[in-house]
């Protein structure tokens, strides 16, 4: 996945479409991810219409690691 500042999106806009024939390109705006740039054939794909049974019969491996927990939760002091 490629990123670019709002400020190179800008400058070079033909550079994003190129990108995003080889996948999403995350455009930030003050570091933080603002937008998301799809193909129209990427954006199909993700909006055509399915169940949630269809979304859990998916066959891909999902690749996802949850996130450490810096602290645990306190209880409720009552």
């Amino acid at each position: 996945m490629t990123t670019m500042s709002a400020r190179e999106f800008n400058r070079d806009v033909s550079s994003a479409k190129r990108a995003a024939d080889n996948g999403p390109v995350v455009i930030t705006d003050r570091g933080m991810a603002a937008y998301v740039l799809l193909t129209a054939a990427d954006y199909e794909d993700l909006t055509e219409h399915r169940t949630i049974l269809d979304w859990l019969q998916v066959d891909d491996d999902i690749d996802f690691t949850p996130p450490q927990l810096r602290s645990m939760p306190q209880t409720a002091d009552l």
